[in-house]
């Protein structure tokens, strides 16, 4: 499968190269400092990670980070954490905290580049909402952040939040780059991009570790280094379509073998994805115990038996949310027994999309984009799609890849008709789109009828109260 990369590259890679080798030398020099700004920076473990990575850059350290969030007690933990990593580095950095709407702007403008890791209405009490109103209808869920009505309704409280990020960001920081982190990321990427004028691309952390966590767990880590491959889809639902070794071996047959084998064998936590390979043919990015809530094959109540044959963890993100609480103040604690803290470059992509930007050099990412032009011929041409982009001084490529296998795209559109009607909700405000939304998701359409839809809905609506703008019927 070929992959065109598009002509404009290679004929803007002096101008743009020379262009950011001067702003990168300038700024270095003392007379502008770039800007990141971090919206949800109340997040401290994924904040330290990439913050951390833009200090322990070259390109990046001398910067002027801008903490936003909505949480005092939460950013004043993650300025701390930063300032003994900054303190680690050298000191290069200067971290600036900004807390409440009223300070929104002071945060994001003259920004770079704004890094978004926002969750609205947190675990208590909206995502208790998102499981236990299904929950009395029968509906279950694993993680509720992408698909199914939990995502959908994840989706209509954030939109309204980004979308308010995205009209002061056209106002105060036109230009900069906005790196989307939150889920759900096909629905929210999708609606700033065709819906604001920011430059946006969605990111996330499945596509670099698939093939290897893949590979890992069939014993074939000695295929690992010197891998290529090829991923493309939606976010949490990219294929992983060509494998080959550094010899470039297709990977894929022998992959397949194992698959069954294990799956057969033993129980393990991949089996929903491993099921993938033998129905499907193909493995794809997402977890197991995301993908087991995408499709109307596995979560059924006619087979009830399905939940322990694939090892599915029915409301998993509940529990986990219970436990990072329940776990933070001694992590916190263990983090600040220290003034200087080391911290080691992660594989998120957010530093390095920032230092190609900034000086020229080549990248390569799995982003999430506009479906613009067909970069993926068989899915619809409004979808947000993940496919392979090159990074450079003149910022971010998608790249075609042609038509997908047949049944992978049209896994990806039960995912993709979703999308879209839920952005169609967002941008409305209709009502009536929301029960659109619910009932084209394959979870909820395969257990539900059309009259429980409603009534679910409109009973999620009523109990998010004012963290939902309001729908007209």
């Amino acid at each position: 499968m070929e992959i065109d990369f598009p002509e404009i590259i290679y004929h803007t890679i002096y101008i743009t190269t020379k262009i950011c080798y001067n702003v990168c030398k300038i700024a270095t020099q003392g007379e502008i400092m770039l800007k990141i700004t971090f919206l949800g920076a109340g997040s401290t473990i994924f904040t330290r990670n990439v913050l951390g990575d833009c200090m322990s850059s070259e390109s990046l350290k001398e910067c002027e980070i801008a903490l936003y969030d909505i949480d005092a007690t939460r950013i004043k933990e993650s300025e701390r954490i930063l300032n003994a990593i900054n303190k680690g580095k050298g000191g290069h950095s200067k971290i600036t905290s900004y807390v409440g709407l009223e300070n929104l702007e002071k945060a994001l403008r003259g920004a770079n580049f704004v890094v978004n890791a926002i969750q609205v209405g947190g675990y208590d009490p909206c995502t208790i909402i998102d499981f236990e109103i299904p929950k009395k209808y029968g509906l279950r869920q694993t993680i509720a952040d992408t698909l199914g009505i939990g995502g959908i309704m994840r989706a209509l409280r954030t939109i309204p939040v980004m979308e308010h990020f995205a009209r002061v960001m056209e106002k105060v920081c036109p230009n900069a780059w906005f790196l989307n982190y939150t889920n759900p990321m096909s629905i929210l990427t999708g609606f700033m991009q065709r819906y604001t004028s920011v430059k946006t691309v969605g990111l996330c952390h499945s596509v670099q570790v698939c093939s290897e966590h893949l590979l890992e767990s069939l014993d074939m880590k000695d295929k690992v280094e010197g891998r290529r491959e090829l991923i493309a889809g939606i976010n949490h639902m990219g294929w992983l379509l060509e494998i080959h070794d550094k010899n470039n071996v297709d990977l894929y047959p022998e992959i397949r073998k194992k698959a069954k084998v294990k799956n057969t064998a033993e129980k393990h936590n991949d089996m929903v994805r491993f099921d993938y390979i033998e129905k499907l043919g193909y493995y794809c990015t997402e977890s197991s115990e995301h993908n087991a809530e995408y499709n109307p094959f596995y979560i059924k109540e006619k087979y009830p038996e399905f939940i322990e044959r694939y090892n599915i963890p029915l409301d998993e993100y509940p529990r986990r949310c219970i436990n990072q609480i329940h776990n933070w103040k001694a992590e916190y604690e263990s983090l600040t027994t220290k003034d200087t803290l080391d911290h080691k470059r992660s594989h998120e992509y957010a530093s390095h999309i920032m230092e190609s930007i900034v000086t020229g050099k080549h990248y390569s990412i799995g982003g999430n984009v506009i479906n613009t032009g067909g970069l993926i011929e068989n899915l619809n041409h409004e979808a947000c799609v993940e496919v392979p982009c090159l990074v450079d001084g003149s910022g971010i490529k998608a790249c075609r890849v042609g038509k997908l296998p047949v049944q992978l795209a049209a896994m990806n559109m039960t995912h993709i008709n979703v999308h879209l009607i839920t952005i169609e909700a967002a941008h409305t405000k209709k009502r009536e789109h929301i029960y659109h939304a619910a009932m084209m998701d394959p979870h909820t359409q395969s257990e539900l009828s059309l009259d429980h839809i409603r009534s679910m809905v409109d009973e999620l609506i009523e109990a998010h109260g004012n963290w939902l703008p309001k729908y007209t019927n």
